[in-house]
């Protein structure tokens, strides 16, 4: 699960995806429109618990960003992500309100991205500068 090799290419992607989710996380918390939009679409896609959704889940993406940003666990990090996008994939179908993708278009574009890039990480690993890669070579 944790193998991996010394891919740049994965290293630079997987710490992009950490940067992404770190900030995506605490923007939702911290900046009052954008926590304001998180909230309108949950209720607008009629996603269950609500509250538990609401608060939750930026705090979640926040670890994974952090999780991906040192590279340990980076798969188990990337198939949360992909189950997250597949989920705001699902948001971008069915809210139709504009307004509530402040900072992004409706159409489902950033998840599938995330989702694409997710993938390359599932596949390589976590790649360069990464603790996974210490412990596949500490492993050899």
């Amino acid at each position: 699960m944790r193998k991996t090799s010394d891919n740049k290419l994965a290293g630079i992607i997987r710490m992009l995806l950490g940067v992404l989710f770190l900030m995506t996380g605490a923007m939702k918390l911290l900046v009052p429109m954008l926590g304001e939009a998180w909230s309108g679409q949950i209720l607008a896609a009629g996603l269950p618990l609500y509250s538990l959704t609401r608060w939750t889940v930026p705090f979640l993406e926040m670890f994974l960003g952090v999780v991906l940003l040192i590279g340990a666990f980076a798969r188990v990090a990337v198939l949360v992500i992909m189950g997250i996008m597949v989920v705001a994939t699902y948001v971008h179908l069915v809210v139709v309100d504009p307004s509530l993708f402040p900072l992004q278009p409706s159409e489902p574009i950033i998840p599938l991205i995330v989702i694409g890039l997710s993938a390359y990480i599932l596949w390589r690993g976590a790649g360069a500068w990464s603790l996974d890669l210490r412990t596949t070579q500490a492993a050899a």
